[in-house]
């Protein structure tokens, strides 16, 4: 049977990747581009030139809850993935209330309207930042990633709820790539510290690994995806070597390094050959005997962070694709 699905904050990086991706797919029957900005959805369909009818627009927020309630009932919605949120770290800290009422009270919307409308699954997509937090955008989807772990919890309808966790898209809006691209001839790159490491994930690979989750999920884990780590200050010096490097210091909000799994998660954590899985403690852990097949629980104290990654991109890596980035962006302009 084919697939409607429905994407929250579908003009994002994630989201416009996700879509070119999915509307090739054979079981999908319609796509809902779902986001709040009516220029970047008019963006999007010049740059998809409307290729296909699958694809349907949509302007609405997960702040409210009829309009988005309406949209899932209306269209038969079967699957949404859930991209929207308020993420950047220093407009959270100075605009909590903003944060709070996007990525809190839109994920308990998007939890309502689901079981409400008997949608199949969700699949939430979260954050490093939101393990162990101290910042306030962290916080906020370690709170939406909890709402939807404990959505599955005495629940009458079919939705199950599950939650993807990766670090650093490569290229997107939060990444530091663009900025350095566009001091790259100012001859100063910017670093809050040179021992700063950040995992690092193309969009290309975050979409596969949505999609992965899409088949696999059975309700109330947490997905979390290998990926390499680099230091901050090797992408500068893969942008332009020439360029001298001020040491800024730590901004408001920000780690040195990223946290993807914490030691407190390791009892409840599995490995597999791409990615790990956190079960719910609050939930039975029997529902997760398929998908732990093969997998081997990490050991006592476990972390995953960047900084101490067994896995790490080289310069050499890095510069292989930022040249198709610097390509795609051209095309795009």
């Amino acid at each position: 049977m084919k697939k409607n699905i429905l994407i929250t904050g579908g003009t994002g990086t994630f989201g416009k990747s996700f879509v070119k991706h999915a509307y090739k797919l054979k079981d999908v029957n319609k796509i809902f581009v779902y986001s709040r900005d009516e220029m970047k959805q008019w963006d999007m369909q010049i740059q998809l030139k409307n290729k296909s009818k699958k694809i349907n627009y949509i302007i609405g927020d997960v702040r409210d809850f009829t309009k988005l309630n309406f949209t899932i009932r209306d269209n038969k919605i079967d699957y949404i993935v859930h991209a929207a949120a308020t993420k950047i770290v220093l407009s959270a800290e100075y605009h909590p209330d903003e944060c709070v009422k996007t990525n809190i009270l839109g994920a308990m919307n998007v939890i309502e309207a689901a079981k409400a409308n008997n949608v199949k699954k969700v699949i939430a997509l979260s954050t490093d930042k939101a393990s162990n937090p101290i910042n306030l955008y962290g916080a906020t989807k370690l709170a939406s990633d909890k709402l939807f772990i404990s959505a599955n919890l005495n629940n009458s309808s079919n939705t199950t709820f599950s939650v993807v966790r990766y670090g650093n898209v490569m290229g997107s809006r939060g990444s530091v790539i663009p900025y350095f691209i566009s001091l790259k001839n100012n001859k100063n790159f910017p670093i809050t510290d040179p021992k700063m490491t950040r995992f690092m994930i193309s969009i290309a690979e975050a979409v596969k690994f949505v999609l992965t989750v899409i088949d696999r999920s059975v309700g109330g884990e947490i997905f979390v995806k290998k990926s390499p780590s680099m230091k901050i200050i090797d992408i500068a010096k893969a942008i332009n070597n020439k360029n001298s490097i001020s040491i800024k210091g730590i901004r408001a909000g920000e780690k040195l390094h990223e946290q993807m799994i914490g030691h407190e998660e390791s009892q409840y954590t599995y490995e597999l050959k791409n990615y790990y899985i956190i079960i719910s403690p609050i939930l039975n852990k029997l529902k997760y005997k398929k998908i732990l097949k093969n997998s081997k629980r990490v050991d006592k104290n476990f972390e995953y962070t960047s900084d101490k990654n067994t896995t790490w991109l080289s310069q050499k890596e890095f510069k292989v694709w930022l040249l198709e980035y610097i390509k795609n962006q051209k095309l795009l302009s």
